[in-house]
């Protein structure tokens, strides 16, 4: 920073700081080599097309999720079965456990897909 102007050095000597993003750049410079012009667009193209790529992965796997995640209809009050293929305390032999607990009241939900 020098201290009578309150500038860094390369904002006084280039008028512009190269640690700055590419948007507050001055676009009148004449002092851009035109293979840095060239490649500044070719970055700027693959960027657009990272972006546009990973829209459509996203909009992809949102859709593939939806499909497999229905809202669920039931009420609270309603009788509902508990799935038990994540129970890892029910002791036995695993062929003999029941697929399902239940019936249970459901409660509030918590969030959309999860009850109480």
């Amino acid at each position: 920073m020098h201290t009578s102007t309150n500038q860094t050095r390369a904002i006084l000597e280039k008028e512009w700081n190269p640690k700055l993003p590419q948007d507050s750049l001055r676009k009148d410079l004449i002092a851009i080599h035109p293979t840095a012009a060239s490649f500044k667009g070719m970055l700027d193209k693959a960027r657009k097309h990272a972006v546009r790529c990973m829209e459509d992965s996203f909009a992809y796997a949102n859709e593939k999720w939806n499909k497999s995640h229905a809202t669920p209809d039931f009420k609270v009050g309603d009788l509902v079965l508990v799935s038990t293929t994540n129970f890892n305390n029910i002791k036995g032999c695993k062929k003999l456990k029941d697929s399902f607990a239940g019936p249970f009241l459901s409660r509030p939900f918590m969030e959309k897909m999860m009850l109480k």
